[in-house]
């Protein structure tokens, strides 16, 4: 069984934001930086496995 980190991730922050609401800002803030910095500089060189 593989599990993705993507799915992974999510449930994680998912459960996050169930226990405390206010940290949906925090995440959501840091998942748009994220996108937003590899679609800027590109992630050739990161592969995930």
């Amino acid at each position: 069984m593989t599990l993705g980190l993507t799915p992974l991730i999510s449930l994680i922050a998912g459960i996050l934001i169930l226990v405390m609401p206010r940290l949906l800002n925090y995440i959501v803030a840091l998942y748009l930086i994220v996108i937003g910095l590899i679609g800027l500089f590109g992630a050739g060189g990161i592969t995930l496995r």
